[in-house]
């Protein structure tokens, strides 16, 4: 596996810290701000460690509001929204100083069999 690969596995390897509560951490560059398909990634992690396994992501909705600090680690709090029988819906909001910089919601799907269209 190269490097590249090795870092990127590692970066989308959150922290738990806590129930829901996870931190993130960015690349060691010179970074003006936190890559915006990083929070994105590490946000759906953080919110798909929070979910059976049986369910796959079926689609999300971000929001960025402020620019990511790349010095300091992002704190993604997990909202547990639903639990139903065939979706589950999650919020994430990641967090710097104190603030939200991003806001994602996801939404889960057990695998159903049923009618398959292109």
């Amino acid at each position: 596996m190269s490097a590249a690969m090795q870092e990127l596995l590692s970066i989308l390897d959150l922290e738990k810290l806590e129930h829901n509560l996870y931190r993130g951490r960015s690349p060691k560059l010179d970074w003006q701000r936190v890559f915006g398909g990083q929070t994105i990634a590490q946000a759906l992690v953080a919110a798909q460690r929070t979910v059976d396994p049986d369910r796959h992501v079926h689609s999300l909705h971000g929001y960025f509001m402020r620019p990511g600090d790349t010095k300091v680690p992002i704190i993604y709090e997990v909202d547990r929204i639903r639990d139903g029988g065939s979706f589950t819906t999650r919020r994430v909001v990641a967090i710097q100083h104190g603030q939200a910089i991003f806001s994602l919601e996801a939404f889960f799907q057990a695998e159903e069999g049923g009618v398959e269209q292109q």
